[in-house]
């Protein structure tokens, strides 16, 4: 693996912060917005976060969900490459078995022709929505998400993108299109390079799978932060070197929302946290403002609930936010932070990312 495939993933550690830092946008649509004042918000922030040296910008896909409008990541990173130079950009993730192989194949080989070298594949296994919006994603009432089937369907991918089914196979004489193919066609002058493969998780099975397939490995802290610390583990112990890397490397989502003064952090967590009661209770909606959650009556174990999501985010001013990076980076010895910023109006991202640039002195240009 040549020097610049290794950077692709392994990003560059810059100003005082503690690892490379990077961004994952949900495309938050808070009440009042509508999906275009998202997407733009999104433009700014890719272009504001490149040039301020956050290595990759990735976007994740969900389904279903009226305050999250980023159900199709390929069509977003499309959109944001036309609009940036230098960033990396990437799914967090795409949620493989809601998808054909083929199909995600030659979704990702057009991004890589439209932004050559600077593309990620970011993979989950979770459907991203809940079951029934699940089953017609797939057309099918059956939802295999088994141990066995995610696997075969990373393979089959991996083919596709290699262009390297063997001989026998029934998919041999089908091709991923943009793909290698067409640089082995006589006359062809496309280039091999394919967009590195990472995989999704907030558990264990993918941390292990990640590990033994030696791949990068993208950890969703910022949901599941009480599994980090064994995820991370697993993913080291199960590493075996591969022609991807030759040792581990792993980044972990993490929420968090920095502001001017600790006050307007603490409501826009709070409407965070009641954004997500609802998801978690089967009503989703749009990003309500701090003054909806302010006037809210939680129940009881809402408010258990509330305590201990917003526990998860580092919020605050911008000292505070750093303190909270530091020292999760200190605790996870995760490689790369790959940092979501929620709040109910794009401004308050964008000078979130702002205010934790500043606080690392990062580059300004």
């Amino acid at each position: 693996m040549s020097a610049d495939e290794a950077d692709e993933i392994r990003g560059t550690t810059l100003g005082t912060a503690p690892a490379p830092l990077s961004v994952l946008d949900l495309v938050t649509v808070g009440a009042g917005s509508t999906a275009t004042d998202a997407l733009r918000t999104s433009v700014a922030l890719a272009r504001f976060t490149e040039s301020r040296g956050f290595h990759r910008y990735w976007v994740a896909e969900h389904h279903s969900m009226p305050g999250v409008a980023s159900s199709s990541p390929a069509v977003i990173l499309a959109h944001l490459a036309a609009h940036t130079d230098r960033i990396r950009l990437g799914s967090g993730g795409v949620m493989l078995p809601n998808h054909a192989p083929l199909v995600i194949a030659e979704q990702f080989g057009t991004l890589e022709a439209l932004a050559p070298g600077r593309v990620d594949l970011g993979l989950g296994r979770a459907p991203g929505t809940d079951g029934a919006t699940a089953a017609a994603l797939r057309r099918t009432d059956t939802l295999n998400e088994g141990a066995d089937d995610f696997p075969q369907q990373l393979a089959e991918l991996t083919r596709f993108l290699d262009d390297d089914f063997p001989d026998g196979h029934p998919y041999r004489r089908i091709h991923a299109i943009p793909g290698p193919v067409q640089g082995s066609t006589p006359g062809g002058v496309q280039s091999p390079h394919r967009p590195p493969v990472w995989l999704l998780g907030s558990s264990g099975f993918s941390a292990r799978l990640a590990g033994l397939l030696g791949l990068p490995f993208a950890f969703a802290h910022h949901f599941s932060a009480q599994n980090t610390i064994p995820a991370l583990d697993l993913y080291r112990e199960s590493f075996r070197p591969s022609a991807v890397l030759s040792e581990p490397y792993a980044l972990i989502g993490v929420s968090a929302l920095a502001t001017d003064d600790e006050r307007e952090a603490r409501r826009q967590s709070r409407a965070m946290a009641l954004n997500m009661v609802r998801l978690r209770t089967g009503r989703p909606g749009l990003f309500p403002d701090p003054e909806e959650a302010e006037r809210h009556e939680f129940s009881p174990m809402e408010e258990e609930f509330v305590a201990s999501w917003t526990a998860n985010i580092v919020h605050g001013t911008a000292d505070e936010v750093r303190a909270g990076l530091d020292d999760l980076r200190k605790r996870t010895g995760a490689d790369e932070l790959m940092i979501t910023s929620h709040a109910h109006r794009g401004e308050l991202r964008l000078r979130s990312y702002e205010l934790i640039a500043d606080a690392y002195g990062l580059p300004t240009a």
